[in-house]
């Protein structure tokens, strides 16, 4: 087992790069366009975090661990990098930041605070595990026993992005067992005292309640750098739901 995570790289590898982190159930992949985009200016690198998409799985998957994985990364591309993550990949660029703070340059936080959050995800992981896979032979057999779990069609687009089908039949690409086991530390927050100096940005949608006002203090208490953005008529899924929006915003900040 490889402990380097699988990553794809877009653009000219000049300056300092920027390093994208997927939230829970994601992909580099799911960040291809706007990894495209952000690349116009200097080298981006998108992960498949540790239990996701081409990396390498483990028996846990804590913050400390998901920073470790991030930190041993930036460190074979040069030694720092600025950040910006997502969700569950927010959270895990904050414990680097926090933890590694010469290893980040700026830091781009979607749509996540430090915080402890109280929505398990783990009816998704049930319903994945409920796929019969032996049965399914195109994404869409997988689909039809998924429908009768997860209502919103887009949801189970999104989770079927991490179902591959090959000669040795389907399967998942996200270690189920491991992250159902770490479910309570993936929606929680580890208790730190230290702080980030460096410029951060906090990004939230503006139908999402992920980041509340009731959040700032702590936020400010570890970032006291920290700047909020909102971005109008958009939930948690921000970047895919605004893309444009998001793309401007998190640029504005990482290239000025």
């Amino acid at each position: 087992m490889s402990d380097m995570l699988n990553f794809m790289g877009y653009g000219e590898d000049t300056g300092t790069p920027v390093l994208i982190v997927h939230g829970l159930f994601g992909t580099a992949r799911n960040w291809g366009v706007l990894a495209k985009r952000f690349a116009g200016q200097r080298r981006v690198i998108a992960v498949d975090m540790r239990n996701h998409g081409a990396s390498f799985w483990a028996e846990t998957n804590s913050y400390a661990d998901m920073a470790g994985d991030l930190a041993t990364l930036i460190e074979s591309l040069g030694g720092q990098a600025d950040v910006l993550g997502h969700s569950m990949g927010g959270k895990a660029a904050m414990i680097l930041a926090l933890t590694r703070p010469e290893l980040v340059g700026k830091l781009v936080v979607a749509d996540i605070a430090p915080v402890a959050y109280s929505h398990s995800q783990l009816d998704k992981i049930e319903a994945m595990r409920a796929v019969d896979l032996s049965v399914v032979h195109r994404r869409s057999d997988a689909d039809l026993q998924l429908k009768e779990r997860v209502e919103d069609p887009s949801l189970r687009s999104f989770l079927l992005q991490s179902l591959t089908l090959g000669e040795g039949g389907a399967r998942w690409k996200l270690n189920l067992l491991a992250l159902g086991s770490a479910m309570e530390e993936i929606i929680g927050f580890p208790d730190v005292r230290d702080s980030f100096d460096g410029e951060v940005l906090l990004l939230s949608g503006g139908n999402s309640d992920y980041v509340q006002a009731a959040h700032h203090p702590r936020i400010l208490e570890l970032f006291p750098n920290a700047k909020f953005e909102i971005i109008d008529e958009a939930g948690h899924w921000l970047h895919a739901e605004k893309p444009r929006e998001f793309e401007a915003a998190a640029s504005r900040f990482l290239n000025t």
